[in-house]
């Protein structure tokens, strides 16, 4: 057999593609089972974004190589995204970069910096990506643990006690995925002075800043942030997009000079249709957003009570398009929760253990489910608990 590269051994399935292929099984018997679990909007583009896909299919050039830049206009469309919300300034020329999803930036970004053996700050919980990408890369990962007694927020001087000086990259991510927690603009201010002062790359993945969050923030609004600082952020969430694949990075030209360099060697630009919907759909206005979380508070609401059902306590103040909860002390972690679950109910919650060690105590929802998903879930665990 032909081995496989050394790489691939650090690194296991993620996690959702497993369950996703057990509940794939699970789904040949009669009763199909019920995914709370995957961040996946089930609501659509708006029909702007939809024409001015179908508009651009009949355009000339439409099926052609396109910039690996993006095309000027989908540059200028983010820059007046970032100056309308975040009030940012980005040079549409040099300071922002359009990406196939933010995903895509995760990679390049490290592939731009990382060298083996650099060392990496990764909030636990977090998005797993981080993880594994660095242990691809032959980084090597340093934990920073954030808790629900400091609203998840990390210790930047606990963090200055050891050594930081093989640290390269330090990911944050607010509001925070997956438990719902914001930033506030003192927090962004240390984490910036934080990384000025170490001379450290701050990587702030921020696509969920418009879903339940009457405050979108970005940490390039503060202060030197282009010293030190690049900001990721994807029109999955916010724009029913996640297929679409569309996401940005931005940051100063010196900064994103290297991700350029890797990027041009990975791909040969996006689709031009997806550029012109991506532009249309970056000019909605504020109500665009707020149809969207109209739909989403009355979800949020749904499950609160499915937590209650459980025994679950989420905090009342959380943002993103999930909901985080504490499990019961009845429970040796969130996996035993999460699979008795799944096996009497046949309803799939996120075990929060996925994210980090300090997650084995909590579990996570999506609000990616119709109401009358939610509230069927709701009934299947009143009767397995009555059983």
């Amino acid at each position: 057999m032909i081995q496989p590269a050394n790489r691939t051994q650090v690194i296991k399935e993620y996690y959702f593609s497993v369950k996703l292929k057990e509940i794939a099984r699970m789904n040949e018997g009669e009763v199909k089972v019920l995914n709370l679990g995957i961040g996946d909007p089930d609501m659509t583009p708006s029909e702007d974004t939809w024409n001015s896909l179908k508009e651009a299919c009949i355009h000339p050039k439409s099926h052609g190589y396109q910039s690996y830049q993006g095309i000027p206009a989908l540059r200028q469309g983010f820059s007046n995204w970032y100056k309308t919300y975040f009030d940012v300034d980005i040079n549409p020329d040099n300071e922002v970069l359009p990406l196939m999803g933010s995903k895509e930036g995760i990679m390049i970004t490290s592939l731009a910096y990382l060298n083996e053996g650099d060392e990496v700050l990764i909030p636990d919980p977090s998005y797993p990506t981080y993880r594994s990408v660095t242990n691809l890369l032959g980084g090597k990962i340093i934990s920073y643990p954030l808790c629900e007694e400091q609203n998840w927020q990390p210790d930047l001087d606990e963090l200055e006690k050891g050594d930081l000086s093989k640290v390269k990259i330090m990911w944050i991510n607010y509001p925070h995925m997956p438990t719902g927690a914001r930033a506030s603009k003192d927090l962004l201010k240390k984490i910036v002075t934080f990384g000025r002062k170490h001379k450290i790359l701050i990587v702030n993945d921020n696509p969920y800043s418009f879903i339940l969050n009457d405050q979108p923030m970005s940490i390039m609004n503060i202060e030197g942030a282009k010293d030190c600082c690049l900001e990721l952020n994807s029109l999955s969430k916010s724009h029913n997009m996640p297929g679409w694949r569309v996401g940005m990075i931005c940051g100063s030209k010196e900064l994103l000079e290297p991700v350029l360099k890797v990027k041009t060697n990975m791909d040969s630009g996006m689709f031009y249709p997806v550029q012109q919907a991506a532009i249309k759909a970056l000019s909605h206005d504020n109500s665009w957003y707020e149809s969207i979380n109209q739909v989403y508070r009355t979800r949020r609401e749904l499950v609160f009570s499915l937590m209650k059902l459980i025994n679950c306590t989420p905090s009342q103040d959380q943002s993103g398009m999930f909901v985080w909860a504490s499990i019961p002390d009845q429970y040796k972690d969130c996996y035993e929760l999460s699979d008795e679950i799944l096996k009497q109910a046949k309803v799939f919650i996120t075990p929060g253990g996925i994210f980090g060690e300090q997650g084995k105590r909590y579990i996570r929802i999506s609000l990616c489910s119709s109401e009358s998903v939610i509230n069927e879930a709701i009934q299947r665990i009143e009767k397995s608990r009555k059983n």
